[in-house]
Parts: C-alpha cells; structure tokens; sequence
C-alpha cells in the first residue's frame, strides 16, 4: 500500500472540503460515512475528495503538488473545521507507514488526524448503461431557480420534496409542488440534447447542484446521466450522484386552468413591496392577505385586517381586465413566487375567490407559479 504524501493550498482544500462536506451524513448508519475518502494521486497530480451518505454523493478535485499517491478516509468535519482555521498558505501532508493517520504540517504548527481504511467507504453508485446528454449550466440554474424553492418539506409526501423532471428534445421542464402551491419552468436548451426524461430528483441534491453551478466558471454543458434509479450530475472535476425518488409525481399540467376571466399586469418590485409591508400585520395573525381587483379604477387593493392587532390597506394601479374580484392568498407563498419570476412585470391570472391563480412573467423565461387561494370568512 503506498502512503500519500502531498502539498496542496490551506484555500483550495477548504473549499472543496466545504463542497463535499454538505454530503457527509450528520447520523451516519455506520462510522466510515462521516469521513470523506481523499485520494491522491500522482500521475495527475490531482486530489479528489468524496464524501456519500446513501442516497447523495458528492466528488470534487483539485490539483496539488503530489510526491506519492495514496487514498485514506479522514472524519469530515474534524479535518475542515481544522483547515478553515488555519493560515493561508501550502500544507504539507504525510501519512504514516503503519496505521491510518495523516499528518498535517505548516507554519502555524503540526496536526495529526487518524482517519480510516479506504477498503471500508462504499462506492458511489455511477450510471454506466443509462440516458445522457449535454445541458448547458444557464438552462438548469435557471429551472432550479424557479422551481426548487416550491418544493414540500414534508417529508411523508416523499415524492413532493423533489422536482419533477421532464426532458424532450431542445426542452426542459422542471417542475415542484407543496400541495399548496406548483412552480413550472421551461427551459429551451439547443445543445442537441436529444433524450425523454421523466423523474424526480430529491431536492436536497438539487439544492448542492445548485450552490455548485453559482459558483461554477465554466463554459462546457453539464453531462446528465440518468437511468431508473439514479442521476449523475458531473460538471467540470465535479460530480454529484443521487438515487431518484420513486411514486408517482401528480399530474401537474392538468391543474393548470386553461383561460381566465379576470387578468392583471402588476410591477413586480412594488407589489412585492407593498407585500412584504402588509405582510407584517399578516404575520400576526394567519399570514392571509386580501387583494381586491378593482377593475374601473385600474388598481389592486390589498388589505390585512388582523382582529385585536389592527388592520392595513394599500393599493397599487394595474393594468386590469375583467370585473372586480375579493380572492385572499398566503402572503409568503405570493413573495416566494415573486422573488422568484425574473421580470420587471408579471401578470397575475384568476377566475373565482377558490380556484387557483398563476402569476407569470410578462418577459423571458418561461415560468408559471399557481397559487391556490384562502376561503375569506366575511
């Protein structure tokens, strides 16, 4: 067994530790999961750090100064907590000949971390004979910008807490609903990705994907690798690898009222003002606010009236069509909606006080956020 020895920087290992470290399972099922297995290797001159917690699996890599390769697991969050401490500059790494500790030398001082047998860590689970394609990284940040934050957190309702995923070719669909309220987006991707997709990915994933594609300065397509059971994620020296959630994801288009009776076109950062306003006198009752469609005076009143705390009213013009309207909604899910449609613009679509409303964009992507609406006990 040849024993690693390696330089690397104290930045670029304590940002890649802080990448995988989101995979390490707080109660792991058995000790060797709250390690991350680092391997070294010397023909690269590269290290790759890999952490799993049964369902997500996470692989990132770097390159170092490497004088011999090796692999080692090591306990997560002892060795970060100790790197993000340390001084900016090179580390030096030895490991021992005789039992799995690794030494850590720099300016500050001398660290020794006793880790675990590589033999011991399991193996990320890879797609080999599945689907694949090519997806450029703006195509999937923008659906998970729209789409993620709507997913349920119950996690009874298992297939709820993913986004449903949908692939024709040149087209994506991305898809979550809490039972309260569906976020859709369609990307147009024209990387020639020529595959039918229909799964769903468990959130917790995608939110990595995401905080990885922030960050990410590439310009390649991410390569998306799927078959029943599993999707693989990789993007430059990164991957991430998670079991898909099975059950039946409900049939969201249906759901989705062909026509409407009453429409208005809003600004979005005033209404969202205006909302985040009322919303503190909500707050202090049932989170439920009021909006009043007034169609001869081309404006929109919304209003909280909170018993015993007291009440507020603002109104905002709009573009309206079709006669005036009461319809009462949940006042963070109309925000959370908001904050997430990317135009100066939206329109909000609805027919009657108790069948769903969507907001939608006025330009660009295309988004629709359908909210189901609160019975108002006059």
């Amino acid at each position: 067994m040849s024993v690693m020895k390696f330089v690397c920087s104290q930045g670029d290992l304590n940002t890649h530790l802080s990448i995988v470290s989101r995979a390490v399972p707080s109660r792991p099922s058995k000790p060797v999961l709250a390690n991350i297995l680092v391997k070294v290797d010397e023909a690269t001159q590269r290290i790759m750090l890999t952490s799993f917690d049964e369902t997500l699996g996470i692989q990132t890599s770097f390159s170092a100064h490497v004088d011999s390769g090796g692999v080692l697991t090591v306990p997560a969050k002892l060795l970060g907590d100790i790197v993000a401490k340390l001084p900016s500059e090179d580390l030096d790494f030895s490991q021992s000949d005789t039992e799995p500790v690794i030494t850590l030398t720099c300016s500050a001082g001398r660290y020794q971390v006793r880790g675990m047998d590589a033999a011991d860590y399991p193996k990320l689970p890879l797609v080999e004979d599945g689907q694949i394609a090519n997806v450029s990284a703006e195509s999937i940040l923008e659906g998970l910008k729209g789409a993620l934050f709507a997913t349920s957190s119950d996690e009874t309702k298992q297939v709820l807490t993913g986004v449903h995923l949908v692939a024709e070719p040149e087209m994506l669909e991305f898809a979550a609903t809490d039972g309260h309220r569906l976020a859709v987006v369609k990307s147009v991707d024209d990387s020639g990705m020529e595959l039918t997709i229909d799964v769903t990915v468990p959130g917790k994933a995608l939110r990595e994907l995401e905080r990885i594609l922030q960050a990410y300065q590439g310009t390649e397509p991410i390569t998306l690798r799927f078959n029943h059971t599993q999707v693989v994620f990789e993007l430059g020296h990164q991957t991430i690898t998670t079991r898909l959630l099975e059950g039946q994801y409900p049939n969201y288009r249906q759901l989705i009222p062909r026509q409407f009776e009453r429409q208005l076109t809003l600004d979005r950062k005033q209404l969202m003002a205006a909302l985040e306003r009322i919303g503190v006198l909500a707050d202090q009752r049932n989170n439920i606010v009021k909006l009043s469609i007034l169609s001869g005076e081309q404006a929109i009143a919304l209003s909280v009236e909170a018993q015993e705390v007291g009440s507020g009213r603002e109104e905002m013009t709009a573009q309206v069509t079709g006669d005036d309207l009461d319809i009462a909604f949940n006042v963070r899910y109309l925000l959370e909606g908001l904050r997430a449609l990317p135009s100066s613009e939206v329109q909000l679509q609805c027919n009657s006080p108790t069948s769903p409303a969507i907001l939608t964009p006025v330009s660009g992507l295309q988004m629709t956020y359908l909210v189901m609406p609160v019975q108002i006990r006059s």
